[in-house]
Parts: C-alpha cells; sequence; structure tokens
C-alpha cells in the first residue's frame, strides 16, 4: 500500500516487541481505505457495484492469482513479455505492492511455511495471519539485499523493478478515469470498495487455508483445501493442493474444486497467450492417509 516497504531479510529474527509495532506508513492508509468501503455502502450505484466487481476480477483474478502468484512467483506457464507486463499492471493495480515486494514475500512464505521465519502464519495468531503482519511488526522493509536473494529474475527486468518503484501510479491514473465517468460515488466503489474487498480476500488466504477445511496431501505445513476461500479468490483457495505442488498451475484437481484462474490460463493457452503450463500432480506418496 505504500512505496516503500519490501522485505527485511532479518525478519526471521523478529521478536514479539517489533511484532506490536504498529507500521506507521501502512496502517493509516489501510485505516483510509476501509473508511472509504463503508462510505461507498452509503452511496450506491449499480454502475458503482459492476465497476467494482469488474475490477476485483482485473486486480484480483488476472493481477494477482494469474499474474503475481502462478506466473511471476511459481512461473506456472510462460506468456510473451508484453502480456506478462499487461498482467503486472493489472496485479499491481490490486495495491498490493510492486511486483518484487508481492513476489518476494510469498517465496519465503513457501520457503518457511508455517514456521519460523514466515511472514503471515496462522502460528503466530489468527490475527496476525490475516493482517496483523501488514500492520505490525517488520515484515514489510525494503531491502535490497533480500530481493536479490529472493527475486533475482525480476530484479533483472527493468519494467518489474520500474513498476515496484512506482506502484501507485496506476491506480491514480485509474482513480482520474473513474472520477472523471462517474464522479466521487466510481471512485469510491471502484477504488476504496474494491481494494478492501480485494484485500481481505488474499489475507483469507494467508489464514482461513492455513486454519479451516481439509488436507488431502502431506505437506510440511497446516495449508488446507477450502472452497469458499477458493470462491473468494478465484481458486487460490485450494491451497493444500497448491503447497503440496506450487508449481502446478492448476490449484483445482478435482471436477469440483473450481478454479477460476486456471481456467483463465487455459483460455490463454487457445488464444495462444500461454504455454509451457505445468498441470502435474503431487505423487502419490504425499497423499494424506484419509484421502
Amino acid at each position: 500500500m505504500t512505496s516503500t516497504p519490501v522485505l527485511e531479510s532479518n525478519s526471521v529474527q523478529n521478536n514479539q516487541a517489533e511484532k506490536n509495532r504498529l507500521n506507521w506508513a501502512i496502517a493509516p492508509v489501510l485505516a483510509l481505505f476501509h473508511v472509504g468501503a463503508v462510505a461507498a455502502l452509503f452511496f450506491f450505484t449499480w454502475r458503482g457495484l459492476f465497476v467494482a466487481i469488474f475490477l476485483y476480477w482485473v486486480t484480483g483474478g488476472l493481477g494477482l492469482g494469474v499474474c503475481y502468484h502462478r506466473l511471476l512467483t511459481h512461473r506456472s506457464y510462460a506468456t510473451p513479455k508484453w502480456f506478462e507486463y499487461f498482467l503486472t499492471i493489472c496485479g499491481v493495480t490490486a495495491l498490493e505492492g510492486g511486483p518484487l515486494l508481492w513476489v518476494a514475500i510469498h517465496r519465503k512464505h513457501h520457503q518457511f511455511a508455517d514456521k519460523e521465519g514466515d511472514p503471515h502464519s496462522p502460528r503466530d495468531g489468527k490475527w496476525w495471519a490475516h493482517a496483523g503482519w501488514v500492520f505490525f511488526g517488520n515484515s514489510l522493509r525494503y531491502d535490497v539485499g533480500t530481493l536479490k536473494r529472493y527475486v533475482p529474475d525480476l530484479a533483472e527486468d527493468k519494467f518489474h523493478v520500474w513498476l515496484t518503484k512506482y506502484h501507485l501510479a496506476p491506480t491514480a491514473i485509474l482513480g482520474v478515469v473513474l472520477f472523471a465517468i462517474g464522479g466521487f460515488r466510481l471512485v469510491l466503489w471502484g477504488i476504496f470498495f474494491r481494494t478492501v474487498v480485494g484485500l481481505h480476500a488474499t489475507w483469507i488466504v494467508n489464514s482461513a487455508a492455513h486454519i479451516w477445511g481439509s488436507r488431502r496431501f502431506k505437506t510440511r505445513d497446516t495449508s488446507t483445501n477450502n472452497w469458499w476461500v477458493a470462491l473468494v479468490s478465484f481458486g487460490d483457495g485450494w491451497h493444500n493442493n497448491h503447497h503440496a505442488y506450487p508449481v502446478s498451475a492448476r490449484h483445482g484437481l478435482k471436477w469440483y474444486e473450481i478454479d477460476l484462474n486456471y481456467y483463465t490460463i487455459w483460455i490463454f493457452r487457445q488464444l495462444g497467450l500461454a504455454s509451457r503450463i505445468h498441470e502435474g500432480r503431487p505423487p502419490a506418496r504425499t497423499y494424506a492417509s484419509q484421502s
């Protein structure tokens, strides 16, 4: 939500005092956006609602799920570079930070999943896993050395570096466009309301999908498959499947596990915009005994 934090290389050493320290660079901005989201409810318009839903899919589905998560973080498939950049702009407009920040945090999450060093694990509390890690502590900190360690591929891409530095610009431009089209009501719905819903949809994967749900695979973490989290995150709620085989572009492994992000990638392949799609499954030995 701000233009400076990325990751702190020593976050593994965070003590309780640091975790209780409010992040003044981020907390006031998040509070303002939540106020704006509530205000949108008092200025309801059908056009505003439809714009919010559409932008929620563009930023949360295309931007975060399809691009930030499955493309940039795990390289589950490949796209032409111009299309990767377009999807990255969609992701940055979700206001969850630039690509280097988001990808570094998620790669670190997989490295230390539900262990010391995980930026957002329920082992430190349900609230911490959901949003506390953003509001408090040093889980977000600009550190070039950490970036080079976790995202060396993106750190060498001038576009991704530039977009990480100026990641607020696309949202500012979008806000001006929405205001020109529909005034402050459309800004409340298309920026504030949509952003807050999107933030909680992402955060709920970090929290609920590590607490409640079923476990098909024996992973070294507490990840679960949660159908309602999958619905609000366009498929990322099949989290145990994902942690068992992170490189797979397909998170919903059964016909009834709706995975809109994967369906989108499949459509991209039909259009010639996606290739080298990883669709493998974890080896049989990883299946949990109850499955």
